[in-house]
């Protein structure tokens, strides 16, 4: 609740009773101080609660810092030491961008982000964020990506960076090995950057999902994460993204005080203002409050704290209530004595008390994010605030320092160069030792300054980093090759048996997989099963009474299925991530744990199992930064495909996640029909990841994506023979066909397609006298980027690579000499199958379940979209009269005999099969 420091008159009250408390209240605050004050208020408000006094329901203080000036803490650092490699901090930034929008180059970049929170970061890098080599591990720091040139001028002061690297930015390929990429890609610079962050929204719900996954190593006793922490620096505008807010309550709900969140509220986002007739800081400290987090606001700098003392009459802190966003940001646009007319002329009073300060007196009134001891105070109490996270709202001036042309203005974000005269103008304000000659030069060419590595600013800022645990941001790259054991063979014998007479989906073929891993050591214990609240769909309850779900606070209530076997069982040290009704933080969580390699030295193995239509269609530009975060781990899309899931109907036929899966080359996308390949798929995906090999360290940082499907067909035991290659680059062959003088046809199906495949074979040998061969394959995406490689190695030849190979394609060599046309199918769109036509020389026809997805029986639905068996004949058939191999008249034939338009006629798929 907001302290009042007005009379009951000037309140419009005329009680003397009321007067006399509010001299009590100020007399107490004044002998006391103001955090005695609040221990007090705090008691009179939990007595008044006792007691049924109404009380007002406050989610908002009034616009001022949160901290009082009594209860800052003494600033540690040597702060005109600071502020001097600070401005050239700035400048190298400044110069970093501008010097990479010379006429023959224009890459871009931003200017204006970290000119404006130059002091957020500086606080942490010199106070508080720690290092790798830290004795209690390192925090994990998500860094505002528009403020890249800050991290990497940073970096040249320390000697990190090479002048020759900072001309490299945006420069990644045409100035190797001294590019710099844009924004924060790991992926681009794997020993550097930590965390990518410019996908506006991804930061946030990252950094809640890595504070979590820190507590959950440390729950399940895998390392000790107690001492670290996770920052995120965000944008006001940034806060507009569902994700940035949508699993607040999460951080709460779980206690995380290993977690803050700074927001950079310049009141800016890329075109104007955030909220020009409103006022986001105060949205914001309302929605975190309501979330439950610890709210600081840090919104005047300490020039404005005696003129707040003097306000005895309430008038400015009502101004700083009532004036809108968009107002502030024209007042750091115009001058002081706009400024005095405009924002303290509104009253008398506020008038008075800026008499004796000089129009520039005013302009130099500074925002409190570009204070040193405001910022500091406030971190400070964040890194001691116990049992919640916290939010730091800071207001800054977009473009602080870069002059006129540049601060506070709308276009700011775009603005990308000065010209000479900002330059200079520029360089007087951060004191830097270069000339009018040198800049007059050459606008574009203008030096970088380091005063040198002896020098007292740059010793200083070396000395602080040494004792917090070294450089940031850094990745480590030895942590990249930790190994974790293989699997044993009895892990995978289930699936090598098939189901017997008894029929299984292939989501249970995976499940049953999923529970011998995880009984395996050195590895089960690794495994991080992460589940959007779909558990039971897919069989994964099984998991409640043993493995249990992860709950930092346990199961405190009693449980009303406790005496059911698969009865739901959470656990401080439980093993399952289950996150609700949530992909967006299912994503975050995955990549979280599929990055604990990096962050902490420890391999854990995602295996995140959802409902495949909510996958990479909602998550895809989570599961894109996850692999520019060089995540490891299983994606399993459950429940897959257009008209296996029957009944659900339109949003949840997926008909398209495996080709939207396909476009992220760190993902490995395969849609297998049988146990024993989904088997041989994961041993794979574990022993490239987590495995001993030498094929690459890239190698490892892939994701493998399997689609598994809920209708239950027979589970075939594996063959003696079986192709291990095959399944694994793509494709099999499941049935031969006979030998003979009968026409022949090539039928290639994945996923649940495979058995109307075979039932396709069938009926063309029984009714039509052809001999066909079924093929599964596992990967269509796989074979297309097998056969992309082998065009661009002959590129490369005829470029005169003499290493690049005659490659051929390897579905090319598989099908190579088997005769007849080529059917394909899945149970997803026609791209699918598609993929892999341009390598092959037969006659190829795609089927494919095109369009939006609908209720009904699997056959119906099917046959609807003529995928199912008796299509794959009709559309072989055809393709056969076309090669004069059959009577044209036959298709048409075959077509009258099966109803191909009667939905009713298909037979294609069973029924039942929840998961």
């Amino acid at each position: 609740m907001t302290q009042d420091t007005t009379s009951a008159s000037s309140r419009g009250i005329t009680d003397e009773e009321v007067d006399e408390w509010i001299e009590s209240w100020e007399g107490l605050v004044d002998a006391r101080g103001t955090q005695r004050a609040g221990e007090i208020m705090e008691a009179l408000r939990a007595r008044a609660a006792t007691n049924s006094v109404a009380q007002p329901k406050v989610t908002t203080t009034d616009y001022v810092n949160t901290i009082p000036v009594d209860q800052e803490p003494f600033y540690p650092g040597e702060e005109k030491v600071e502020r001097r490699f600070r401005r050239w901090l700035r400048w190298n930034a400044a110069m970093l961008v501008h010097r990479a929008q010379r006429p023959e180059i224009s890459v871009g970049g931003h200017i204006s982000t970290y000119a404006g929170a130059a002091t957020l970061y500086e606080i942490g890098f010199n106070n508080f964020f720690r290092g790798q080599d830290h004795p209690g591990g390192g925090d994990q720091i998500f860094f505002q990506g528009h403020a890249s040139p800050g991290m990497y001028a940073r970096a040249f002061l320390e000697g990190r960076l090479t002048e020759a690297d900072l001309d490299g930015f945006r420069q990644e390929v045409s100035r190797a090995p001294h590019g710099l990429s844009s924004y924060p890609h790991p992926r681009l610079m794997p020993e550097f950057w930590q965390f990518p962050t410019v996908s506006m929204g991804l930061g946030p719900i990252n950094a809640i999902y890595q504070a979590q996954m820190n507590r959950y190593l440390h729950n399940r006793g895998i390392t000790d994460t107690s001492d670290q922490r996770v920052w995120a620096f965000l944008g006001d505008g940034e806060m507009d993204e569902p994700e940035s807010r949508g699993a607040l309550q999460l951080a709460a709900n779980e206690g995380l005080d290993n977690l803050t969140f700074v927001i950079n509220c310049n009141l800016q986002r890329l075109d104007g203002p955030v909220r020009g007739n409103g006022k986001i800081v105060q949205e914001l400290e309302a929605t975190f409050t309501g979330a439950g987090w610890d709210v600081i606001k840090v919104l005047w700098g300490r020039e404005w704290d005696d003129l707040l003392a003097k306000d005895r009459t309430g008038d400015l802190v009502k101004i700083m209530n009532e004036t809108l966003d968009g107002d502030y940001q024209t007042f750091k646009a115009e001058s002081g004595g706009f400024i005095r007319d405009n924002f303290f002329g509104r009253t008398p009073a506020t008038k008075g008390l800026v008499d004796h300060l000089t129009d520039d007196d005013i302009w130099n009134l500074k925002r409190g994010g570009h204070d040193y001891h405001k910022v500091f105070a406030a971190y400070q109490k964040a890194v001691n605030t116990k049992g919640r996270p916290t939010v730091i709202l800071v207001q800054t001036v977009k473009g602080y320092g870069l002059g006129t042309t540049f601060e506070s203005r709308n276009a700011t974000h775009q603005m990308k160069k000065f010209t000479a005269a900002d330059v200079k103008a520029f360089r007087d304000r951060m004191d830097i030792p270069i000339s009018d000659k040198v800049i007059d030069e050459d606008p574009y060419a203008v030096p970088y300054y380091h005063p040198g590595k002896d020098s007292e600013e740059i010793q200083y800022m070396l000395d602080r980093r040494r004792q917090l645990g070294g450089f940031l941001p850094t990745r480590k790259p030895e942590n990249n090759r930790i190994t974790l054991p293989a699997p044993s063979d009895k892990a995978f014998s289930q699936t090598k048996k098939g189901s017997g007479q008894q029929m299984a989906a292939s989501t249970m073929a995976f499940v049953r997989l999923l529970k011998d891993l995880m009984r395996e050591k050195g590895l089960g214990e690794r495994i991080v099963p992460i589940i959007p609240d779909e558990a039971r769909t897919f069989g994964i309850d099984a998991f409640f009474p043993t493995a249990k779900i992860y709950n930092p606070n346990g199961q405190n209530y009693l449980a009303v299925d406790r005496e059911m076997f698969l009865s739901y069982k959470e656990a401080v040290s439980g093993q399952l991530l289950h996150v609700g009704i949530n992909e967006a933080g299912a994503a975050a969580g995955f990549t979280a744990a599929g990055t604990a390699y990096s962050t902490h030295g420890e391999p854990m193995i995602p295996i995140y199992v959802f409902y495949s239509m909510f996958g990479f269609q909602r998550t895809g530009d989570a599961f894109w930064a996850a692999g520019d975060q060089m995540t490891r781990g299983f994606i399993i899309g459950a429940t897959a495909g257009r008209t296996t899931l029957t009944g659900e109907g339109l949003q949840h036929a997926d008909g398209h996640s495996p080709v939207l899966a396909a476009t992220n080359p760190a993902v490995r996308v395969y849609d297998p029909a049988y146990g024993y390949e989904i088997g041989h798929i994961v041993r794979d995906g574990l022993h490239r990841m987590y495995g001993e090999h030498d094929l690459g360290e890239d190698a490892r940082n892939v994701m493998y994506y399997l689609t598994v499907y809920n209708e239950p067909m027979l589970q075939p035991a594996e063959p003696e023979d079986v192709d291990v290659e095959g399944i694994l680059k793509g494709i099999h062959r499941v049935a031969e066909a006979a030998a003979g003088d009968r026409p022949q046809a090539q039928l290639l199906a994945s996923g649940v397609a495979v058995p109307w495949a075979l039932e396709a074979r069938e009926l063309l040998s029984a009714d039509w006298g052809v001999d066909a061969a079924v093929w599964s394959v596992t990967s269509w995406a796989q074979l297309r980027r097998d056969g992309l490689e082998c065009e661009a190695a002959e590129l490369n030849a005829a470029a005169g690579d003499d290493e690049a190979a005659d490659r051929v394609p390897y579905v090319r060599q598989k099908l190579e000499g088997h005769p007849g046309p080529i059917v394909a199918t899945s149970d997803f769109d026609s791209t699918q199958p598609d993929l892999i036509r341009p390598f092959l020389d037969h006659d190829f026809a795609t089927l494919g379940a095109d369009g939006f997805g609908f209720s009904d029986t699997r056959a119906a639905a099917r046959r609807h979209f003529k995928i199912d068996a008796h299509s794959m004949v009709v559309r072989t058939l055809q393709l056969l009269a076309k090669r004069g191999e059959m009577d044209g008249s036959i298709p048409a034939e075959a077509a009258r005999r099966y109803r191909l338009n009667d939905v009713n006629a298909g037979t294609s798929g069973t029924a039942g099969g929840d998961s």
